[in-house]
């Protein structure tokens, strides 16, 4: 798998070198109209929408990811976990260049040992405000480009977890992400167009309060803190177009998560004096791919089916997700 990805990034680093020998100024407003888009599965758009006119883009997802375990202290087996699970993405056009948006996001897990969720829980609700620095002009060259600030709250359960660790589906700490994206197309020697974004985030996260059972691996009787790391990620996406209707994509990814630290005390504890209590996650790196096949039926609706993939890495799972999504602009 890594070999695999290691080479689908240098052959997407390669065709972005060569993009500069293509003709972006012959890709003017009329014959971008050739191709309908739904956009990648995972790299946001850097054109804001017009005054006015709304996006609401829902997903629905299944993270299957393999866990190691030990069977009666012996033979080790994988089984697989499901985090079933959606996301919607609601933005309104307040200007032509400044919009304002909510991700609400739902799961429900199948754990490979274990319980079950209990019910399909809500998790963490993000706001976003995205401004438009430049516009997609073809006859100079010009990309699109914007800036995005992004607020996630708590709404998520995380800990008080009991035996169900499966109903954990929050962080319990408000996260800000700054984000810049940005958006060009190419008109290709086969006559369709190629859309490229390349979106680049940083997020930080506050501290957490946590008790008992919870999403960092606490257990009953625990009482402290749980400070996220910083978290970066880094997307290079690409689509071709087919035909106006059928469109190919494919999302390069990187994420790099600093340590995530919890500190407290367990007063559970059998000597029946507090225990201190200090966890260390250490960093992850997390390389992905996220191919995918999207359908239009007009300029303001389309399907994508797709799936990410991330290799198993530092401190990070191999895992897959496919996912269907809708794109609506009203």
């Amino acid at each position: 798998m890594s070999r695999i990805l290691r080479s689908a990034l240098a052959a997407l680093a390669a065709c972005t070198m060569a993009l500069p020998q293509l003709s972006a100024q012959s890709a003017d407003h009329h014959q971008l109209s050739d191709a309908w888009w739904t956009g990648p599965m995972l790299a946001n758009s850097a054109a804001t929408l017009p005054r006015g006119h709304v996006l609401v883009e829902p997903y629905l997802y299944d993270v299957e990811t393999r866990e190691t375990f030990d069977e009666a202290g012996a033979r080790r087996s994988t089984a697989p976990s499901h985090g079933l699970g959606s996301l919607t993405y609601i933005i309104y056009g307040l200007t032509d260049r400044l919009a304002l948006g909510a991700v609400p996001t739902f799961g429900y897990t199948v754990a490979p040992h274990g319980a079950n969720s209990s019910r399909i829980g809500v998790g963490d609700v993000s706001t976003l405000l995205q401004y438009g620095l430049t516009r997609f002009r073809g006859e100079s060259s010009t990309p699109a480009t914007a800036i995005a600030v992004e607020e996630t709250f708590p709404t998520g359960k995380y800990d008080r977890l009991g035996d169900r660790m499966s109903d954990g589906f929050g962080s319990g700490a408000y996260a800000t992400t700054l984000s810049f994206y940005s958006q060009d197309y190419f008109w290709l020697p086969t006559g369709r167009l190629l859309r490229m974004r390349f979106d680049a985030s940083q997020t930080i996260s506050a501290r957490a309060t946590v008790q008992d059972a919870s999403v960092y691996g606490t257990e009953s009787g625990f009482r402290g803190l749980a400070k996220p790391g910083a978290s970066s990620f880094l997307d290079l996406s690409s689509e071709y177009s087919v035909s106006r209707s059928w469109v190919l994509a494919l999302d390069v990814t990187y994420r790099h998560g600093a340590n995530t630290s919890v500190s407290g005390y367990d007063v559970l504890a059998a000597s029946g004096a507090p225990r201190a209590i200090e966890l260390r996650s250490g960093a992850s790196d997390a390389v992905g791919l996220a191919p995918a096949v999207e359908y239009s039926w007009s300029s303001r609706a389309g399907v994508l089916l797709g799936a990410r993939i991330i290799a198993a890495g530092r401190n990070t799972a191999a895992s897959i997700t496919p996912a269907v999504g809708v794109n609506l602009v009203h």
